[in-house]
């Protein structure tokens, strides 16, 4: 292998150099000759290289334009790869044509959460997710109520997608090697509830304020009057004095439905 880029650390950037956990990111995204992946932060272009040699086409997008000659050369060879260079989270999704079903990535770490959670409704064309995170992001997303993990990531992605696979990864697989465990997790899209922002208001409301009781968050949230909320939550059997994290995904869209 020859000497990789060196990492920029404002940027999150720790480089995948085991390729044999290549193979794990393959099964788990289910990948097949006809798919479009989009992949964020292809850094060193090794992901790259072995997504474009098993589908369709490979979205990458990088926002280090210092990377670009070294991708351009890795790549070389893949011509259904297409290079796309700037901020994923200003991604405009009719950039990418054709549209990706599967998004297969080694997230930085630095926008690993805004990412999906932008995906969801950002990217509808996206079915399935294979990323790697952070160990406790991985948690994060899927953590059950009343755990100190579980917040507003954890309900908003269980209420738009059902996990499908988890595989703890080793920090020994990057360079450069980060202080903490990673894990990769696969996910599929189920149907995103309806009024989705009035949803997500709701929840991330929720969960601002989460020593308080679930009315006194929402109100210092600006979402609804204390009084009202507290009306939403009985009509749903909860009392005044439950707390966000006590919910389950399924609770917060009644209680939505009720405020709204």
């Amino acid at each position: 292998m020859s000497r990789l880029p060196d990492a920029k650390r404002h940027l999150g950037q720790h480089f995948l150099v085991d390729e044999n956990v290549l193979g794990v990111i393959g099964r788990l995204a289910e990948l097949d000759a006809e798919d479009v992946v989009l992949e964020i932060g292809p850094g060193a272009g090794i992901l790259t290289a072995f997504l474009a040699g098993r589908v369709r086409v490979v979205h990458a997008v990088e926002i280090d334009r210092s990377l670009e000659e070294r991708l351009t050369a890795t790549l070389a060879g893949h011509p259904n790869v297409r290079l796309h260079f700037g901020d994923a989270l200003r991604l405009d999704p009719a950039e990418l044509d054709p549209a990706p079903a599967k998004l297969v990535a080694n997230l930085p770490y630095n926008i690993a959460t805004p990412v999906v959670m932008e995906s969801l409704d950002g990217l509808p064309s996206v079915q399935r997710w294979t990323v790697m995170v952070q160990l406790e992001v991985a948690e994060r997303f899927f953590a059950r109520p009343a755990t100190k993990e579980y917040g507003a990531v954890s309900v908003l992605l269980q209420l738009a997608t059902r996990r499908t696979g988890f595989h703890p990864v080793s920090r020994t697989v990057f360079r450069p090697r980060p202080n903490v465990d990673s894990a990769l997790v696969a996910f599929e899209r189920t149907p995103l509830p309806e009024e989705w922002r009035a949803l997500k208001r709701v929840v991330e409301g929720g969960f601002a304020h989460r020593r308080k009781t679930l009315p006194n968050s929402l109100s210092l949230a600006g979402i609804a009057p204390r009084e009202r909320a507290a009306a939403a939550l009985e009509a749903i059997g909860r009392p005044a004095t439950v707390r966000a994290e006590e919910l389950a995904p399924p609770e917060f869209v009644g209680l939505a439905e009720a405020l709204a």
